[in-house]
């Protein structure tokens, strides 16, 4: 028996069926959800993230839903500050704490801690800027080598913005970015249970993807967009735009694709995230995989409590 409290992370692409398996665990077992998405943090955007609605949320209460603007920015950091504070607040209720999303970088942030990576100087930066213009990129290149030959390896010469960055690093604190990206937190004192759900066939979450996209626009997504658009001090470059089947519509508005082009691509979109969130998941350890719509997942999950 482990000396720490248990937590469970329920972990998955997107439309993969986390939130209904989540919400009856919530529902029958004193488990507290903590949301592990990078998209239902906004609010204003509900139908497009497939966010809970209100009555799965009354329910099962949702931390970390709709919690800032999408005019803001949250970090990794911030996530993982918010989830260690609510995950210590479940656990002296006596109950347990139960992460459910697709946000990997969240899960290695809270996981793993953060680098110490030093802030960025404009000051510093510009200096570089300027040397490179006399030398050139090759010749920061070859510096970086001499400084922090790993980092040299993986950045291209024709990377400038991550050329100069790790060079950056260096100037500001005296240690390589590699030296930097190796330090971790200490273990967070919880006993972590991880379980990843996904259907065995890529075409079955395919199809499960698409359908969903089309319930999203029949739910008035087209409208949800439009409202953001018309604030006037949104745009593409914020992180909330950027979230899968936002940017399209978004283009889509702007006139810059028609209406088939936008679901389309909408689609493609959702289906690369989904790709990119199972290919975390591949390389993630200690995960016991849930197969899509089991019926036996939730004994699967209840045991492990």
């Amino acid at each position: 028996m482990s000396k720490y409290p248990t937590v469970l992370f329920l972990m998955g692409p997107t439309a993969s069926g986390k939130t209904d398996l989540a919400i009856k665990l919530a529902q029958q077992c004193n488990c507290e959800i903590i949301s592990v998405d990078s998209a239902l943090i906004y609010k204003g955007m509900e139908i497009g993230t497939a966010k809970p609605t209100a009555a799965e949320r009354q329910k099962a209460p949702h931390a970390l839903v709709d919690i800032i603007d999408p005019l803001d920015s949250y970090s990794a950091g911030d996530f993982r500050s918010d989830a260690l504070a609510l995950m210590a607040d479940i656990c002296a209720r006596g109950h347990t704490p139960l992460l459910v999303g697709g946000t990997m970088l969240y899960y290695k942030a809270l996981v793993d801690g953060l680098s110490p990576l030093p802030s960025a100087s404009p000051a510093i930066r510009v200096a570089i800027e300027e040397e490179a213009e006399i030398k050139g990129w090759q010749a920061m290149h070859d510096l970086l080598k001499e400084i922090d030959p790993v980092s040299a390896a993986r950045i291209h010469v024709n990377d400038p913005q991550r050329l100069s960055r790790a060079i950056e690093v260096y100037r500001i604190s005296g240690k390589s970015l590699t030296e930097l990206t190796e330090i971790k937190s200490e273990p967070i004192p919880y006993n972590i249970k991880q379980f990843a759900i996904a259907p065995s066939e890529k075409s079955v979450l395919h199809e499960r993807i698409e359908r969903r996209f089309h319930l999203m626009l029949a739910a008035g997504f087209e409208q949800e967009v439009r409202a953001l658009y018309e604030r006037g001090d949104l745009h593409l470059d914020l992180p909330s735009m950027r979230c899968v089947g936002y940017r399209q519509m978004w283009e889509y508005l702007q006139g810059t694709m028609d209406y088939e082009e936008m679901v389309f691509r909408g689609i493609v979109a959702t289906r690369q995230l989904a790709k990119r969130q199972m290919t975390w998941l591949r390389g993630w350890e200690n995960i016991t995989w849930l197969e899509s719509d089991s019926e036996q997942n939730f004994d699967l999950l209840k045991a492990a409590l």
